[in-house]
């Protein structure tokens, strides 16, 4: 089955709005690199178009109505977003669930370190990643410290124009001959993915006599802490009560000559994420109640307190459903199995310099539209959610009826590799769900690449199935 190429069928008025919209996403994208700065920017935009926090909605005594517009977040790296629809609770959502963390570099909680007159942060890195990859380039520092009396100190060093960036070193190729001999997984070991942060030793203070300044040997490391005293307040103890990110320090760029594409790091899996969160903001009040849910730790498993494994979501919904007055267990439970979702996850795009990894009837491809990926997981559909015939059916249909560009994909030729999602774990309440996404390009890399209309006819797709 062949798919057209979206781009053909653009008139002027679409293209104008897929720039708007791309654009959006770019300023997106640039605003957040990491998860906590991903709910900050997702809450501004919501609370711009009349959303309220669940607590703000619980405090006001108010019984929650169709059309109310609520959103709530766990931890400052998970947000939930709802707007109540015509029908009782019990009968079902309509879910776009995404995650928004990524693969970096994360800071240990004992970094900071001096080895012959260089400064380091010790790291470990996050999610999948090629390790070489991640050396000589660019690198911003973005995060939260908390202080002991509970002072929050937000850090972003590397972004604007003036600041200074960091970056993790690699051999030169001159003295690189046995390097070069190794398996890409083994050209740079994990614990060598240390940033690089100063050079320069501490001024010796006037009156400071030899002796002191003997004693004194980590002059370079010192430099640092005495900035990040003068600048931040933070001291080396606060470390352990930090989480910072080290992320590249490029922003979201058009790419190609036609500016077709878009590069820029933490397209897995904001580019979902945003076009989900756009197309739940432009939506008005539908039959059944909408929900964007953004979650943390997929890249990790879909672990811990912001993970999908969490009962965060479940909890949240019985929230809602008491300020509704619509909340008992048995309805929890029907509300959840009677939901309907779009997990919406990026796709592998196919690349024509690595062919032989991909089945060319069964794979992903730039400008043909959002992509449904019925399974994934790996060797024999393992650890996959593999949505039924009727849904997809169903999805078929609703795609058709509102002119949205789709495909179907596997990741990869089977045996070759594979991937999972948050799908498998909505799909244990019972609820429709199937993986849907856009085609990426380098995907993990630093910088990934996606087709502006894939952006495009995903976030058409989405709206479309809030719709249905």
């Amino acid at each position: 089955m062949k798919r057209e190429n979206a781009w053909i069928a653009y008139n002027q008025e679409e293209l104008v709005k897929l720039e708007a919209l791309c654009q959006d996403y770019k300023k997106y994208l640039d605003q957040g690199k990491t998860e906590r700065e991903c709910v900050d920017e997702t809450v501004r935009l919501a609370r711009e178009k009349g959303y309220v926090s669940l607590q703000e909605m619980q405090a006001s005594g108010k019984k929650l109505m169709p059309g109310d517009k609520v959103y709530n977040i766990c931890m400052n790296k998970m947000i939930a977003l709802f707007m109540v629809g015509q029908e009782p609770w019990k009968e079902g959502m309509r879910i776009l669930g995404a995650h928004i963390d990524s693969p970096r570099l994360d800071i240990k909680q004992n970094p900071l370190y001096e080895d012959t007159e260089l400064a380091y942060l010790d790291t470990h890195y996050y999610g999948g990643i090629k390790k070489y990859q991640w050396v000589t380039i660019p690198l911003a520092l973005h995060g939260v410290v908390v202080k002991k009396d509970g002072t929050r100190v937000n850090l972003c060093i590397g972004e604007k124009e003036e600041d200074p960036v960091v970056f993790v070193s690699d051999l030169l190729i001159h003295l690189a001959g046995e390097q070069m001999e190794k398996k890409a997984r083994l050209v740079i070991e994990g614990e060598n993915l240390d940033v690089l942060v100063g050079s320069r030793p501490l001024a010796q203070e006037p009156g400071e006599d030899e002796e002191a300044k003997v004693q004194d040997k980590e002059k370079v490391k010192q430099q640092i802490l005495n900035l990040l005293k003068n600048q931040y307040n933070i001291e080396e103890e606060d470390f352990l009560s930090a989480e910072i990110e080290v992320v590249p320090a490029d922003k979201a760029r058009d790419c190609g000559l036609d500016r077709s594409m878009i590069m820029a790091y933490g397209q897995d899996d904001r580019v979902c994420a945003y076009t989900s969160l756009a197309a739940m903001l432009e939506t008005e009040t539908q039959k059944y109640t909408c929900c964007c849910l953004l979650v943390d730790k997929e890249e990790i498993g879909s672990v811990g307190a912001t993970g999908m494994q969490s009962r965060f979501f479940e909890n949240t919904v019985a929230e809602l459903m008491e300020c509704a007055g619509e909340y008992s267990e048995l309805d929890l439970r029907r509300c959840l199995s009677r939901s309907k979702m779009l997990s919406s996850d990026v796709s592998a795009a196919y690349d024509p310099l690595y062919a032989s990894f991909f089945e060319k009837r069964n794979a992903a491809y730039f400008g043909k539209g959002l992509v449904l990926n019925k399974y994934t997981g790996s060797r024999g559909k393992s650890g996959s959610n593999d949505a039924n015939a009727e849904y997809l059916a169903e999805l078929r249909g609703v795609f058709d009826s509102q002119g949205v560009a789709f495909q179907t994909a596997e990741l990869g030729k089977i045996d070759v590799g594979g991937g999972g999602t948050i799908a498998y774990i909505t799909a244990l309440y019972g609820m429709e769900v199937v993986d849907s996404g856009v085609a990426v390009l380098n995907m993990h890399a630093p910088m990934e690449v996606t087709s502006k209309a894939d952006v495009y006819e995903a976030k058409k797709g989405y709206q479309a199935f809030l719709m249905a």
